[in-house]
């Protein structure tokens, strides 16, 4: 099928991630984790509006109840655009100043999902996946997480899959919608070396799994039934990072990409790294959970 891959948002990032589409608003929110940035992009527009966080911000995510929650290196937040005011909720790895939080999103129940890892992202095991629940208590759902990304759920509340970069495997858990507990891992997919690393991950109405494979420069649709590629979509730069669903109908693909581990002799070829891009995908994706604090 052939695509048209646009450049809405030429950021120059140092490392953009956590898109999110809200449906309500038909904004996008996303990150720049090394520069503490939040933005907020609006396709009517054109307008990208930034906020300085203050610290690294890995994702955010939008509560029911109206503003958003953010993981940021000190743990689990809330943010006021409005303020620019960031107010902590908890850090459940206070004790590890070595690690830093990465990506995150709300599961059907309305937790907020975020894990960690060493900030250097080249130690493995370090880091862990957390759980805040609506009551702000905050679990540890997997440790000997090596770079925490990827996270969704099906639409049957049944299943959750998540991505470790390192050793580029996506996982499938057994999901309990009610309590929010996961069991039976298996590893579903497992990313060959030359393919990139698993970063960012988003779900399809047909369940299928939108990866951007990191030093891969594409995003690839994944069964993840038979851990077989079904659709690609190839970019402009080399490092893709995440992606989200986006426009009325939710067949608009709004990708984020990085300047990080780029060297300076491989921008000259990839200006545009770092930028956000839209791609329409002819495949129907999935709305957002939103926190239910």
């Amino acid at each position: 099928m052939a695509r048209r891959i646009e450049l809405v948002v030429d950021a120059q990032a140092t490392l953009g991630e956590g898109p999110l589409w809200d449906e309500r608003e038909k904004r996008l929110y996303w990150v720049d984790i090394l520069r503490h940035a939040l933005h907020v992009y609006d396709p009517a527009s054109g307008e990208n509006t930034t906020y300085d966080v203050g610290q690294r911000v890995s994702t955010v995510v939008l509560d029911e109840s109206g503003g958003v929650l953010v993981a940021v290196e000190n743990g689990f937040a809330r943010f006021d655009c409005a303020t620019s005011q960031l107010e902590i909720i908890v850090d459940p790895e206070e004790d590890k100043p070595e690690n830093r939080f990465n990506d995150g999103k709300c599961d059907p129940g309305g937790r907020f999902w975020a894990g960690t890892m060493h900030a250097s992202a080249t130690v493995p095991d370090k880091g862990s996946l957390y759980r805040l629940d609506p009551d702000l208590s905050v679990h540890t759902m997997l440790t000997g997480v090596s770079i925490s990304n990827g996270i969704v759920w099906t639409d049957d509340c049944r299943t959750m899959y998540f991505n470790d970069t390192i050793p580029g495997t996506v996982t499938s858990f057994d999901y309990d919608n009610e309590t929010g507990d996961i069991s039976n891992p298996r590893v579903v997919i497992r990313i060959p070396a030359d393919m990139g690393m698993p970063d960012g991950m988003a779900i399809d109405s047909e369940g299928m799994l939108w990866i951007e494979h990191f030093f891969g420069g594409a995003v690839h649709r994944w069964d993840p039934r038979t851990g077989t590629v079904i659709d690609t979509i190839a970019l402009p730069v080399s490092n893709p990072t995440a992606c989200a669903f986006a426009g009325d109908n939710l067949d608009e693909l709004y990708i984020t990409t990085a300047r990080d581990s780029v060297s300076e002799e491989k921008l000259k070829g990839e200006p545009h790294a770092g930028g956000l891009f839209h791609v329409k995908v002819g495949v129907r994706g999935t709305l957002t959970h939103r926190f239910k604090g």
